[in-house]
């Protein structure tokens, strides 16, 4: 069964960045590690299910033309509004995966910590949904958080591995270290060097 909303509401509740991505130098690296992974500059449209309250979201704003984010929990929600308020090419919307996903198409889309919240039955609709939702060179960049957390369905192997069977595209990028680990699918299989004629 995936984790349900009232885990996310009680994170959420008296606290605006519990998993302290404002503080802690693990994220901040992240972060910049999930940035430069990207293989293109700029995208035209980037979907960012599970936005949490926007710290991602602000850094992946200045990569595209348009930015769809979307959490679950109000709280977040809000919170991501007013972090990405400056920006009149992003939206903000509360939904529920898998039940509503979008109907645009994305260049991009960034599913970072969340796969492992899904049950397999869900990740299996919501990876659906990606391979439905990307345009003909569109890309995936997952990134999940290695040990075990408890009350999860899924951890990120399970997660990275039925995404790469499922969707079935060329793997741009693979990063692992002991925390996490991060991949790039894309439907454009030419590598940055090759795609710039260095190869």
């Amino acid at each position: 069964m995936s984790v349900e909303d009232r885990y996310f509401d009680g994170l959420f509740s008296g606290n605006d960045d519990p998993w302290a991505f404002r503080q802690r130098w693990y994220e901040q690296r992240k972060r910049a590690i999930t940035l430069a992974a990207l293989p293109r500059p700029h995208y035209r449209a980037i979907f960012e299910p599970g936005c949490a309250n926007g710290e991602l979201s602000a850094e992946l704003a200045s990569r595209c033309s348009r930015l769809l984010c979307c959490d679950t929990a109000a709280a977040a929600v809000k919170l991501a509004q007013t972090r990405l308020s400056l920006f009149e090419h992003v939206e903000v919307r509360q939904n529920r995966l898998p039940g509503h996903w979008p109907e645009e198409k994305f260049d991009l889309i960034v599913f970072s910590e969340i796969g492992y919240y899904l049950d397999r039955e869900d990740l299996t609709e919501v990876i659906r949904h990606i391979g439905n939702s990307l345009t003909a060179d569109g890309q995936l960049l997952a990134c999940h958080w290695r040990p075990p957390i408890e009350g999860c369905p899924l951890n990120a192997r399970q997660v990275h591995d039925q995404i790469h069977e499922q969707l079935a595209l060329p793997r741009l990028v693979l990063h692992q270290e002991a925390d996490f680990i991060l991949e790039v699918w894309s439907r454009e299989p030419r590598s940055v060097a090759a795609l710039e004629g260095l190869r």
